[in-house]
């Protein structure tokens, strides 16, 4: 494979595989304190999620499985009724109906969600939140 072999790609081919999250799509309110950039595809739903310090994560599941990689502060994250400290650069996975939710200590943590398939009420809090905003891949 040859690198001149291939044309750049214009802007407008662009914009069906690349997105600018932080820019270009509008926070979402997942929860007091919970604030995300949401991108899904067919599916699979990603979330670039901020907890604002001294929020709470209240206790739930859902059917879908779930990787949580923390890219910025830390949270105490209980899982099965456990509280596991996690901090940049811990990855976590959550098997379909699991019991979490998140203690955030004295400074924002930031995470990247992985939902499969789809967190349907996620976009449905988008769509409320942002009724003329576009839907990122689909």
């Amino acid at each position: 494979m040859r690198r001149e072999d291939f044309p750049e790609a214009s802007e407008e081919d662009r914009k069906k595989y690349v997105v600018r999250a932080y820019e270009e799509i509008p926070l979402t309110e997942l929860t007091t304190g919970a604030f995300s950039h949401l991108l899904r595809g067919k599916n699979i739903l990603v979330s670039l999620l901020t907890m604002k310090a001294g929020s709470v994560f209240e206790l739930h599941s859902h059917p879908q499985e779930q990787i949580m990689i923390v890219i910025e502060g830390y949270c105490d994250e209980i899982i099965d009724g456990k509280i596991y400290r996690v901090e940049k650069g811990d990855v976590l996975y959550l098997p379909p109906n699991v019991v979490h939710g998140a203690f955030i200590g004295d400074v924002d943590c930031k995470v990247i969600d992985i939902f499969s398939p789809v967190r349907e009420d996620y976009i449905q809090k988008y769509l409320e939140q942002h009724p003329d905003a576009k839907v990122f891949f689909i």
